[in-house]
């Protein structure tokens, strides 16, 4: 379906200008004669490229979907839903969104066309569900395990931010208990030293980086927020997130408990995948860029993808990575074996759950007792600092 700009006129001779959606010239000369209008010109629009003006989120995904489905299932039609989600729908942004998606779906066009020409807006595997659901004339069946794979992310998102609370809070509790040691504590012990020749090296260094807190504490805002910001565009930067998602990988204890939850995240989005008819290849390529690891993304792309493609099996292509544990390549190959892999990944992919969950926790607990090693070291070199201060002021009272 293209839209076109035309020009015409009508029985009066009056000229007419407008906008008008259709598949070719053909059918545009039919809908203006219908309208007693007779085209003089016309030009086709071509469509651009959208800038995601709202990305939705895991939460929002879960609920539009469970609302699809349940209309879907009940008869109501996909224009008359999509109708009813944008009309309830408060917040603003989103419900510009469906109004746009509802205005294509009337005029003809398919709802999974409207949903992947809004780039960046819906994520790859939402559009991939949709376009899948629509071919096989099960969209309702098709929204409901969307909404559930999108409610157990948004559960596990949950989790992740939960469990960061508390090392948050002590990493905030530790940069102040830092700063008051340096720029507060320690300077009150300087009077104590008669001479500045009797203040040792370490205390003069502390002293030091305490005065240049309490100067020049704009200039350590400055690097903090420069760091901040170099950080996150090497890390947008191909090579350098490469190597960042693979050291994330072969990292010891961390990588182990980072495979689980790519395990779990691959496992049901390649359940959801291929029990909607894609083809094995094109719910790989899917599966794997929904976990958010570009390593793995690039070894599945270049080993596994072509392996596949080649006939072998997947559970042969999957273990020559070394990427995922034995027991869920062996799990796969007991799928295929079986002709139930979607349904042996979807128990799968539920066990899998669980074990994020322990890893999301195993994740954070090693981060507390880094943050308490570093304020440990903090204390530690103040009171290093001002110890000799007091065993020179003991000594004085002494004699």
């Amino acid at each position: 379906m293209a839209s076109f700009t035309y020009v015409a006129s009508d029985i009066n001779g009056r000229t007419i200008r407008g906008k008008e959606t259709a598949d070719d010239y053909q059918q545009l000369i039919e809908k203006l004669k219908e309208k007693n209008l007779f085209c003089t010109s016309y030009t086709e629009l071509v469509e651009k490229e959208e800038k995601a003006r709202y990305k939705f989120k895991t939460k929002d995904l879960a609920f539009l979907c469970r609302q699809l489905s349940s209309m879907l299932t009940s008869g109501i039609s996909i224009v008359r839903a999509l109708n009813i989600l944008y009309t309830q729908q408060e917040d603003k942004k989103m419900k510009a969104v469906l109004l746009e998606i509802y205005e294509d779906v009337q005029r003809g066009r398919s709802f999974s066309e409207s949903v992947a020409s809004k780039k960046g807006v819906f994520p790859m595997f939402f559009v991939s569900m949709v376009a899948a659901g629509e071919a096989s004339g099960n969209l309702d069946m098709i929204m409901q395990r969307v909404s559930d794979h999108y409610a157990k992310e948004n559960k596990i998102n949950n989790k992740i931010k939960s469990s960061m609370t508390y090392p948050i809070v002590l990493l905030v509790m530790m940069l102040i208990i830092m700063l008051a040691l340096f720029t507060f504590i320690l300077p009150m012990f300087m009077d104590m030293f008669s001479s500045p020749d009797e203040i040792p090296a370490l205390t003069k260094a502390m002293m030091d980086f305490s005065d240049f807190l309490k100067e020049k504490w704009y200039i350590c805002i400055a690097i903090v927020v420069a760091l901040v910001f170099a950080v996150r565009i090497l890390l947008k930067t191909p090579s350098t997130r490469l190597k960042y998602d693979e050291l994330l990988c072969k990292m010891p204890k961390v990588g182990k408990l980072m495979k689980t939850i790519y395990t779990s995240r691959f496992a049901r989005t390649m359940s959801n995948l291929f029990s909607s008819g894609m083809q094995m290849v094109e719910c790989i390529e899917k599966s794997v860029s929904t976990l958010g690891n570009s390593y793995i993304e690039k070894v599945f792309r270049e080993q596994v993808i072509e392996d596949v493609k080649q006939g072998e099996s997947l559970s042969n292509a999957v273990t020559k990575t070394n990427i995922f544990e034995g027991i869920f390549t062996s799990i796969i190959y007991v799928g295929e074996e079986s002709g139930t892999l979607d349904d042996i990944l979807a128990k799968t992919a539920d066990y899998y759950d669980e074990e994020a969950d322990t890893a999301i926790s195993k994740l954070v607990g090693l981060m507390e007792p880094m943050l308490i090693i570093v304020l440990g070291i903090g204390v530690g070199l103040v009171v290093a600092s001002v110890l000799p201060a007091l065993y020179g002021s003991f000594g004085a009272v002494a004699n």
